[in-house]
């Protein structure tokens, strides 16, 4: 019987390697592109799911339980708004947006005691990230029963506008005349200053938390910012609402993510007025949406094969048909 060389033997060795490691190259090229298609089908799957969820509480957003009007923030990749989602009576403040969106939301109050005075607030070092847009809410308190008492506000010199020249009383005892300013430009530098000035015929006798006091003002300085980090994480916040008073505490909210693969380079959410005309500045989305567009982009790894799998969505907010 014809025995092996040495060499025959090596060569035998070295062609079975070969073929083993082949054959275990094929088998791992075969089990990670299973597993990847498999994750990619996962990922697809819960973004469906996670889309339809957030459809059908959009469609049902309505009021506050402490009177909010039913959509609060409309951003481009963050969106807030009030809806009833567990269908328990009460109305919890729901909030979607990308992980790299950051958002916050300062309040400062001023007061004057003189006849026709003035009060400033100052915001500052508010920033984390790349300011993506900021507005703020002024509300007022104080002599503003006639249509020659009322406010002007400006923001770091610049007039904005006239608050309270209607429908405000004498001595309210509550926040009046809300009005939502655009404030981006101004805040970018991340520091940014409000004025108030009452004209000379609101005089100083009005007594709600600070006696003898012409006019308090309330600035609620909010902002949407770009940050670094968990970019691809599309999360759920919901806020239960509190009695007595009722309200919202942001250091309540409950986040939950739906889903760590969105890879959204257009907006998340696109806003349209009644005759479907997309809305672009921040103050008009805030009163004149009434459709809306849900965009997401899914993909579990942009290098590798398939491409992005995208989900597009509209819904109708049915409590906003007609003007609220």
């Amino acid at each position: 019987m014809k025995s092996f060389t040495l060499i025959e033997t090596l060569v035998t060795i070295l062609i079975f390697s070969l073929i083993i490691g082949v054959i275990f190259g094929s088998v791992t090229r075969i089990y990670k592109t299973h597993t990847y298609a498999w994750q990619q089908s996962t990922a697809i799957d819960e973004a469906q799911r996670g889309i339809r969820t957030m459809i059908r509480e959009i469609r049902e957003a309505m009021p506050g339980d402490d009177g909010s009007y039913p959509i609060e923030k409309t951003g481009d990749k963050e969106f807030v708004f009030y809806s009833d989602i567990d269908k328990d009576g009460d109305v919890e403040r729901v909030r979607y947006f990308l992980a790299t969106v950051g958002s916050g939301e300062q309040v400062q109050e001023c007061v004057t005691f003189s006849d026709g005075g003035s009060c400033n607030v100052i915001f500052s070092d508010f920033l984390q990230g790349t300011l993506i847009s900021a507005q703020v809410k002024v509300s007022v308190e104080g002599d503003f029963g006639r249509t020659q008492e009322y406010a002007d506000v400006s923001v770091d010199g610049e007039y904005l506008e006239r608050v309270c020249r209607d429908s405000c009383s004498d001595c309210a005892g509550v926040w009046e005349g809300d009005v939502v300013f655009d404030v981006t430009g101004q805040a970018a530098d991340n520091i940014i200053q409000f004025t108030a000035d009452a004209t000379s015929q609101v005089d100083n006798f009005c007594d709600w938390q600070e006696p003898n006091h012409a006019m308090k003002v309330r600035f609620e300085f909010s902002w949407e910012e770009e940050n670094l980090g968990l970019e691809t994480e599309f999360k759920k916040g919901v806020i239960n609402p509190i009695f007595s008073p009722v309200g919202y505490p942001l250091d309540q909210e409950e986040i939950s993510i739906l889903s760590s693969y969105v890879r959204n380079a257009p907006p998340i959410f696109e806003y349209f007025d009644a005759e479907g005309n997309q809305i672009m500045d921040y103050p008009a989305r805030l009163v004149d949406t009434k459709l809306m567009k849900v965009f997401l982009v899914i993909n579990v790894d942009p290098s590798r094969a398939p491409q992005d799998f995208e989900l597009e969505s509209y819904v109708q907010l049915r409590n906003l048909k007609e003007e609220y």
